[in-house]
């Protein structure tokens, strides 16, 4: 019988975790140079820190793994986290301060029926608790294209929308919280038979929601002249329009090209205002925006709040294979009574910087670095491989370290 793994799971071989570490060591360097201080939740939470404020979509809710965590008398129903940015919201009101910048390198856990799918994605964010400016807004999108330009990803699209803009013609038609979520994550995946049936219902602001949904530019000048011939007819939009347009024209000032679609904004349900986009293709590296009613929902204080998530998985996909530094691997092997002085002279090896490891037995592993024998007799070292012509024997451990630094 063949052991498989979970349907939408997946093992990391030695040379997709080089990859993986390598984003998470630049991003983590990355957030910490920006003044982001790293945190790290548990992989179960209750439930009604998703459900209770409406914070996740229907369909969102429908994907998550939720199970009842029994005591022997009653119990609470929890979740493998279906979300990276919750977690840190309910640590931030639990932990209060003014202002935090927290990042995370994180899984979450999402059903898929087809199992075709990822049910187990890694992603790394940072979240910003505490500033409402456009400055902020445009800090997430500078620490996210350095952490894409370190990693040597080229031909990166950033889209940008505006959830505010959205929210605030879904108000025109009275719904619910709980409907008006429904619609916007409808409305966000295109679904013309849910824009169609508000139109119905309310015709005028129907046909504003679907040429608002079709808004695509690319420059804060776009906006402007949008805000000129549509914003008389509709000015509750002046707010967002306004905040919008801060946002891109600072953008652009800090030399950013950026493509403006609102109805790019899919799978951001919380979001109120600003909202971005990472792409390389029609591959998503990342996204994220401003949540400025998020954290009051979850039980905290009424404060702005936004945030960004890398989606590692993809990340991975866009890299090439990671080196080993195998040039800097030594192999020693050593004469059983001298073991102890073996493990000492690794010690040694490892402290000068290289890879080093003792040769255990068994089959041999093919690889490019150095053979290094530890014999009974002088001279003491046999060093070997690595681009060296045949076989060099040297004294001491200093000789050797001295060769290997000139190889």
């Amino acid at each position: 019988m063949a052991l498989e793994r979970c349907k939408g799971t997946r093992d990391l071989a030695p040379a997709e975790m080089a990859k993986f570490r390598r984003i998470e060591d630049i991003f983590r360097e990355t957030a910490r140079k920006w003044g982001y201080r790293e945190v790290r939740t548990p992989t179960l939470e209750y439930l009604h820190l998703f459900t209770s404020v409406g914070t996740l979509t229907p369909g969102m809710l429908r994907k998550v793994y939720s199970f009842l965590d029994w005591d022997g008398w009653s119990g609470e129903r929890v979740v493998l986290r279906p979300d990276g940015t919750i977690p840190v919201v309910r640590f931030f009101i639990a932990n209060p301060a003014e202002r935090a910048k927290l990042c995370y390198v994180t899984n979450i856990f999402r059903f898929d029926e087809s199992g075709n799918k990822a049910r187990e994605r890694w992603q790394c964010g940072v979240e910003l608790f505490g500033a409402g400016s456009r400055v902020a807004d445009a800090e997430l999108v500078a620490l996210a294209l350095a952490v894409l330009e370190k990693l040597g990803l080229e031909c990166v699209t950033l889209k940008l929308s505006h959830a505010g803009l959205i929210r605030e013609l879904l108000a025109g038609f009275k719904l619910s919280r709980e409907d008006e979520t429904g619609i916007f994550e409808q409305v966000m995946d295109e679904d013309e038979a849910a824009l169609a049936k508000l139109t119905r219902e309310q015709p005028e602001l129907g046909r504003a929601l679907g040429s608002l949904l079709a808004l695509k530019g690319k420059s804060a000048g776009f906006l402007k002249n949008f805000r000129s011939l549509f914003g008389r007819d509709y000015p509750e939009l002046e707010a967002p329009l306004g905040d919008f347009i801060n946002t891109v024209s600072l953008l652009e000032d800090l030399g950013y090209t950026c493509e403006i679609d609102i109805a790019s904004g899919r799978g951001f349900e919380y979001y109120s205002g600003v909202m971005f986009q990472f792409l390389a293709g029609d591959t998503r590296l990342g996204g994220g925006g401003r949540y400025d009613n998020l954290v009051s929902l979850v039980g905290g204080p009424k404060l702005p709040a936004s945030g960004l998530a890398l989606y590692i998985d993809a990340l991975m996909e866009q890299l090439g294979p990671e080196s080993e530094a195998e040039e800097k691997a030594v192999l020693l092997k050593v004469a059983p009574e001298r073991l102890a002085e073996g493990f000492s002279t690794i010690r040694h090896l490892q402290a000068a910087g290289y890879t080093a490891e003792i040769d255990c037995g068994g089959k041999a592993v093919s690889r490019k670095g150095w053979m290094l024998e530890m014999k009974n007799t002088d001279p003491n070292f046999v060093l070997s491989g690595g681009g060296l012509r045949g076989k060099l024997e040297l004294p001491t451990l200093d000789d050797v370290l001295k060769k290997l630094g000139k190889i």
